[in-house]
C-alpha cells in the first residue's frame, strides 16, 4: 500500500483546505496514457470517484487512487520535496529507498 511521509500528509491537508474544498476532499492520484508513456496525475478532488481506493491519515489527509494508480503505487512512498526555487513538489519513490535514505 502507498505510504505517505508526514510532510506529504501535511501538504495534502493544506492543499485540500486551501482550495476551499468541501469536507471529505482529498488528493486524487490517477495514471494517464499507455504502459510505455504513463504519467501520474495529481489533483484536488471533492470526493473519490467510483472504483477509487481511499486512504487517510490520523491528521486528516485523504488520498483517492484510481485502480491503475493504486496498483502502480502499491510499493511506493509519496513525499514532498523542495526544489532550488523553494517550490514544494510531490515525489514518488520505492519504499525501500526511504528506509535506506
Amino acid at each position: 500500500m502507498l505510504a505517505l511521509t508526514e510532510t506529504a500528509a501535511e501538504a495534502i491537508s493544506a492543499l485540500t483546505q486551501n482550495e476551499n474544498a468541501q469536507d471529505g476532499a482529498g488528493l486524487r492520484l490517477a495514471l494517464s496514457g499507455e504502459s510505455d508513456d504513463m504519467q501520474l496525475t495529481l489533483a484536488v478532488s471533492g470526493e473519490p470517484e467510483s472504483g477509487d481506493q481511499v486512504m487517510g491519515t490520523e491528521e486528516g489527509a485523504k488520498v483517492f487512487m484510481e485502480s491503475r494508480a493504486a496498483d502502480f503505487l502499491d510499493d511506493k512512498v509519496l513525499d514532498v520535496q523542495q526544489d532550488e526555487q523553494g517550490q514544494l513538489n510531490f515525489a514518488v519513490y520505492a519504499q525501500q529507498e526511504e528506509q535506506q535514505g
